[in-house]
C-alpha cells in the first residue's frame, strides 16, 4: 500500500533522539526551549510554545483568547474537528462559515457570521495553503477580533513574504507523523504577543505560575500537554530539513499537476504551486465521478493507493449534530467534500509510485466512465 501520508525519519533523527534518550532529561528539558527558539526564529516570531499534539495546542490557543461560554468563534468545516472541538471544551459556540474553491474559509462568509458574540476567528490552512490572512487580519482588526490561525497543514509556507507562523495572532502547528515535521506527537502556538504566550505555558502546564524557591501557584485550569525533550531533540533535526521536505512536496505536486490537468475528469488543486507546503494533494471529481466517490476510493484502496478523503464536515459528526448543527449549513463545503479524494504525496513517494498513483487513477476513473 503507498500511503497519503508518512513521516520521514533518517540517521540523524534517531541519532538526535538517542542522545536525548541517554540525557540527564526526558520529559521538560533544555531541548524543548531550544526547539521552540528554532522553531519562532524559522517563522520569524518572537515566541514558541510547544504543546503535546495539535489539538492541546488548539485548546491553548483558545484559552489563551480567553474564550469561555457565551463567546463565539468562526471557522470552516473543511478541517479535522479539532479545530472547533478545541473551542467546545472552552465552553464556547462555533460558528461555521463556508469555504471558497480552494477549500478554505472564505472572508466574506466568515464576516457574515460574525455577531457581536463573535471573539476568535480561526482560518484554516487546508492542504498546506494558508488562507487569506491579510483579509482576517483586516476583518478582525475592524471588529475587535483575535485571529487563531489553524496551520497544521502550511508549516514552511508563507504568505506576501512572511512565512506562516507569523501571519495572524496566534498560529497554531502539529508535528504528528504525516505533517511537515513531526515530533511523533506534538504541537506549538507562534505568536509575538508576550502576554499571550504567558497564558500558552501556563496552560500547558496545569495553570501553574511560579514563584521563589519550592513555590507556584496554580492560577487556573490548565493541563498538562507539555512536550518531551524526546520529542524535542526530533523536532530539531527535522526542522533543519523542512525546506527540503516543502520543496519534494512542491515538486510532487507539480508533477501530479502536469499529469491531471489535461484530463476533463478532474480539477487539480487551484493556485501557484510554490503558494503552499503540500500536505494534502487533493484532487476533485467531475461531474458523474463525483457521485461515484465512494465506488472510486474503494476501488483505488482494493489497488494498493492509500488515498484519503479530508474531511467530512465537522458539523456532519455525530456530536455536533447533537448540539443542533444541521446538513445543508455550508454548501459550497459540503459539495467540495463530496468530490474529494487524498492522494500520496509525502517526501520520500518516489517518481515512479507517483506514477504508479496517476496509473491507478486513470484506470478506476476510467472504469467507472465505462458503460455497464
Amino acid at each position: 500500500m503507498i500511503p497519503y501520508g508518512r513521516q520521514t525519519i533518517e540517521d540523524d533523527d534517531v541519532a538526535a533522539v538517542v542522545e536525548a534518550l541517554r540525557s540527564d532529561w526526558l520529559t521538560q528539558g533544555p531541548k524543548v526551549a531550544e526547539f521552540e527558539r528554532a522553531l519562532a526564529s524559522y517563522c520569524g516570531v518572537k515566541h514558541a510554545v510547544a504543546y503535546s499534539n495539535g489539538t492541546t495546542a488548539l485548546q491553548g490557543a483558545y484559552f489563551a483568547a480567553n474564550l469561555q461560554a457565551g463567546d463565539e468563534i468562526v471557522t470552516t468545516p473543511i478541517t479535522f474537528a479539532a479545530t472547533a472541538t478545541a473551542a467546545v471544551w472552552q465552553g464556547a459556540k462555533v460558528v461555521f462559515a463556508d469555504v471558497g474553491p480552494d477549500g478554505n474559509l472564505d472572508p466574506k462568509a466568515a464576516e457574515a457570521a460574525i455577531t457581536s458574540k463573535t471573539k476568535v476567528l480561526a482560518p484554516v490552512d487546508f492542504a498546506g495553503k494558508p488562507a487569506d490572512l491579510a483579509a482576517f487580519r483586516a476583518l478582525a482588526k475592524k471588529k475587535g477580533l483575535l485571529v487563531v490561525s489553524d496551520a497544521c497543514h502550511s508549516l514552511g509556507a508563507a504568505q506576501g513574504g512572511r512565512k506562516v507562523g507569523s501571519l495572524a495572532d496566534m498560529s497554531v502547528f502539529s508535528f504528528h507523523p504525516v505533517k511537515g515535521i513531526t515530533t511523533a506527537e506534538g504541537g506549538a502556538v507562534l505568536t509575538d504577543d508576550a502576554g499571550l504566550a504567558a497564558r500558552l505555558s501556563e496552560f500547558r502546564t496545569h495553570g501553574i505560575r511560579r514563584g521563589e524557591d519550592w513555590l507556584y501557584g496554580v492560577e487556573s485550569q490548565g493541563i498538562n500537554a507539555r512536550l518531551t525533550d524526546l520529542q524535542s531533540a526530533l523536532g530539531i533535526t527535522q526542522l533543519r530539513k523542512l525546506d527540503r521536505f516543502v520543496a519534494r512536496r512542491r515538486a510532487i505536486a507539480a508533477r501530479y499537476h502536469e499529469k491531471f490537468r489535461a484530463w476533463g475528469d478532474v480539477e487539480v488543486p487551484e493556485g501557484d504551486v510554490d503558494a503552499s507546503a503540500w500536505h494534502l494533494y487533493v484532487l476533485r471529481l467531475k461531474g458523474a465521478l463525483g457521485a461515484r466517490r465512494a465506488e472510486a476510493f474503494r476501488a483505488l484502496r482494493a489497488a494498493g493507493i492509500g488515498v484519503q478523503v479530508h474531511y467530512i464536515p465537522v458539523y456532519w459528526h455525530p456530536f455536533y449534530e447533537r448540539m443542533g448543527y444541521m446538513k445543508g449549513l455550508c454548501p459550497k463545503a459540503e459539495d467540495f467534500y463530496s468530490r474529494i479524494v487524498s492522494l500520496p504525496i509525502y517526501p520520500t513517494l518516489t517518481d515512479a509510485q507517483q506514477d504508479e498513483v496517476v496509473a491507478t487513477v486513470r484506470r478506476v476513473l476510467d472504469g467507472l466512465k465505462a458503460p455497464a
